[in-house]
C-alpha cells in the first residue's frame, strides 16, 4: 500500500476523471438548474455583457449550465459540451469581474481552468461516450 502511494502513477486516472466530471457538471447543473427556476427573477439584473441581448446571453449561460453541465457530468460529448462553460466562465472571469478583486473572481477562475483539464482528459472510460461510441482504453 505504502509503495502505491509514492509511487508516480495515477492509481485511476478513469476513476479520478469521473469523479472530476460528475463533481463539476453536478455543480454546473445545479447552478444552471437555479438559474432556471428563478429566470423571471434573475433577468431583469442579468447585464448584457457580450452585447447580444440580456436575454440570449442569460439563455446562454443556463444552457451551458443546466444542459451542459449535465452532459459532462455524465460523460455525453464532453470535449463538446465542456466548450459553453469553458466560454462562460471566460466571460464571467475576462469580462464580468475584470475590475474585481482576485478574490470574488476566483471561482470563475478555478472551473475555467478545470474546464481545460476536462476538455483535455476527455470523457473517460466510465461514460456514456464509450457506450455509445464503443471506444475502448
Amino acid at each position: 500500500m505504502k509503495s502505491k502511494i509514492f509511487q508516480y502513477r495515477s492509481l485511476g486516472t478513469d476513476l479520478a476523471t469521473l469523479m472530476l466530471r460528475v463533481i463539476f457538471g453536478g455543480l454546473f447543473t445545479y447552478y444552471g438548474y437555479n438559474k432556471f427556476i428563478s429566470y423571471d427573477e434573475i433577468l431583469p439584473q442579468f447585464p448584457d455583457l457580450i452585447h447580444i441581448g440580456a436575454k440570449t446571453s442569460f439563455i446562454l449561460v443556463i444552457f451551458a449550465e443546466l444542459v451542459c453541465g449535465f452532459f459532462v457530468a455524465i460523460g455525453l460529448l464532453t470535449r463538446l459540451t465542456v466548450i459553453p462553460i469553458f466560454i462562460t466562465m471566460f466571460v464571467a472571469f475576462f469580462i464580468a469581474h475584470k475590475n474585481d478583486p482576485f478574490q470574488v473572481s476566483q471561482i470563475a477562475f478555478v472551473y475555467l481552468l478545470l474546464s481545460i483539464v476536462i476538455f483535455i482528459l476527455g470523457s473517460g472510460k466510465f461514460s456514456v461516450d464509450r457506450l455509445i461510441f464503443k471506444q475502448t482504453s
